[in-house]
């Protein structure tokens, strides 16, 4: 029986080595049929989505971003105000999940332009299902825009 295709590319941005494991479990655990691109900080995110460096030369275009807000080098915020900036970046859209739970970080995230703010639960169990509801929320309910791939006719 071969395995199911994947169904949405997805990039984490996500600095913690931890957390980005508990969001793959997630993912599989919830079913969730996805390729889950990790990078570490904002400008590694850059990267990635410009297919910049040798490591992203031949990176796909995400059909959503999971950005963490605290990370090093450039954090969420920096990243999605840049993202949001760059016309060909901004249509992707953002979820923020992030551990905080601050009203200033809520009403930045919304006022830079993204689309979602989540905040990680501590809880492993709550964890699985807020990634589940997420997921079941953007790949289920919401219609995401189909992207011409780059070589391809119209």
């Amino acid at each position: 029986m071969n395995a199911p295709v994947p169904l949405f590319n997805i990039l984490l941005v996500e600095d913690e080595r931890a957390d980005a494991h508990l969001v793959k479990v997630a993912f599989v655990e919830n079913h969730i049929l996805a390729d889950l691109h990790h990078v570490v900080d904002g400008r590694e995110a850059l990267e990635f989505l410009r297919c910049q460096g040798p490591h992203f030369a031949n990176s796909s275009r995400p059909d959503l971003i999971l950005l963490d807000l605290n990370m090093p080098r450039m954090d969420g915020r920096e990243c999605l105000a840049e993202l949001k900036k760059d016309s060909a970046l901004c249509d992707i859209p953002v979820v923020v999940l992030t551990t905080s739970e601050g009203e200033r970080d809520v009403v930045a995230s919304y006022n830079l332009g993204a689309a979602g703010y989540i905040t990680k639960p501590m809880d492993v169990v709550q964890f699985m299902s807020v990634i589940r509801d997420m997921g079941n929320y953007w790949f289920a309910l919401v219609r995401l825009p189909e992207h011409k791939k780059p070589g391809t006719p119209n």
